[in-house]
């Protein structure tokens, strides 16, 4: 305009000023604070325990082959046998499990449940056979064996475990259903009987390590019952007697709690175990030895590749390598909790808790042993320790784990979401509109308020 003052930028002052007068951005947030809202999104979404209970297993059990390979060739080579004698035949199991698992995830709730009593049947039948002679055979100390013809075997107790978690969950389901768990006769008949004809049977063969984490089992799935305190207790109390009885009536079993945090292998190399156990841990440093490295292999640390292997981890890739499989330890246990808490259906409620309770405990049980804070139990590292017999129920069970967090109301929304990339139309099946990326939210919701029944 003619008479109004121009700047060398052709614009009005006035205009000037309102540039520069721009409204402050907002304050600067906390990455920490930031990074914890993001951290507890990405928890919340639906398809979280899928991925971490799928994923999980599947690192655990890649790892647990190369680690198996590794710590194995000296012992194969020591019996005469080819390096990769045990990683074959360990690769051979992790396979079938695979195939286990699929089924098991591919299965209806339903097919789960009436497995129960034919799994817990052909369990009790196997543990029985382990004791008569010719059948069943020791092995380190414990008759718990099945010979099945030239170098495979069997360990009935394994399957055992599985067996209480599914006969577990089906029985206290349909007391459930039937209001039945208020009285604590019923809580407690038949379960606890049953369990202790388990724990009887593996006790004969000696092996003290299964029978305690079948009664890690009993007592999670009685407290997922909601077991009064007092009963909860009463319980415990029978169980810490026992074991306690146990413990006393062998020496083998004592000399055991004598090398929790030892540091020396002590008069006759009693806890010459648990010592280079250490010894081992302590040697890998940061990033470890390197794989493939490991010296306590060589004939110094007994069950490198099964019992201990977590040692041999240790000593390989060191602490960067132990800490990753606690991560994906504790990233299992956290699924398996929220699969169980989210579940309306108390059958998969039991068998999720069942099943979480047993991969957990054994795993502190085996690592806190290797680690010299708990007594040797003899128990594999869930997923990770050479053992057919150990890894083929474990598979099956996180199969399980896996199928019920498929199940979730809002991971069955979001699994519904999705579309196959070729061979369909885009947007067809939505009458012409658009889907939006958020709309699994309120799918989620929802479908949230249906019951998933166990009996469909």
């Amino acid at each position: 305009m003619p008479g109004s003052p121009q700047s060398r930028t052709g614009r009005p002052p006035a205009q000037r000023a309102v540039k520069r007068s721009a409204a402050p951005g907002p304050p600067h947030e906390n990455p920490l604070l930031r990074l914890h809202r993001r951290l507890r999104r990405a928890w919340d979404r639906p398809l979280t325990a899928y991925y971490l209970i799928s994923g999980g297993s599947a690192l655990l059990t890649v790892l647990g082959l190369v680690m198996v390979y590794s710590a194995s060739q000296i012992t194969a080579l020591q019996l005469s046998l080819p390096g990769s004698y045990f990683f074959r035949k360990q690769a051979l199991a992790a396979l079938i499990g695979a195939g286990l698992l699929v089924a098991a995830m591919k299965m209806p709730v339903k097919l789960h449940r009436a497995l129960a009593y034919p799994i817990l049947a052909g369990a009790v039948v196997l543990m029985i056979l382990v004791q008569v002679p010719g059948i069943g055979m020791a092995v380190n100390g414990n008759q718990n064996w099945i010979a099945l013809g030239g170098s495979f075997q069997i360990q009935p107790s394994e399957f055992g475990k599985l067996a209480l978690v599914l006969w577990g969950a089906d029985l206290l389901a349909r007391k459930q259903d039937k209001r039945l768990l208020t009285q604590w006769k019923h809580m407690l008949v038949p379960l606890v009987p049953a369990a202790f004809m388990l724990l009887g049977l593996i006790m004969l063969g000696g092996d003290m390590g299964t029978a305690i984490i079948l009664t890690a089992i009993l007592f999670g799935l009685l407290w997922l019952a909601g077991a009064p305190t007092r009963l909860f207790a009463g319980v415990l109390s029978i169980a810490v007697l026992l074991g306690f009885i146990l413990i006393k009536t062998s020496p083998n079993r004592m000399a055991r709690l004598d090398c929790i945090g030892a540091t020396d292998p002590g008069p006759g190399d009693a806890c010459w175990q648990a010592v280079h156990g250490i010894y081992a841990l302590a040697s890998g440093g940061l990033f470890g030895s390197g794989l493939g490295a490991s010296v306590e292999k060589w004939g110094q640390l007994p069950e490198a590749h099964t019992d201990f292997i977590f040692a041999v981890t240790g000593e390989e890739l060191g602490l960067a390598g132990t800490l990753s499989v606690l991560a994906l330890f504790a990233a299992l246990g956290y699924a398996g909790i929220r699969v169980a808490g989210r579940t309306e259906d108390p059958f998969v409620r039991y068998a999720a808790g069942g099943v979480t309770t047993w991969i957990t405990a054994q795993a502190v049980i085996n690592m806190g042993a290797v680690l010299g804070l708990l007594p040797i139990a003899g128990v594999p590292l869930p997923l990770f320790s050479y053992g057919g017999s150990a890894l083929l129920p474990t598979m099956f069970a996180i199969g399980l784990l896996i199928a019920f967090a498929r199940d979730e109301p809002g991971a069955r929304a979001a699994l519904a979401l999705r579309q196959p990339r070729f061979g369909r139309k885009r947007g067809a099946g939505v009458s012409g509109s658009k889907r939006s990326p958020r709309s699994w939210n309120t799918m989620r919701r929802r479908a949230s308020g249906a019951r998933s029944s166990g009996e469909r």
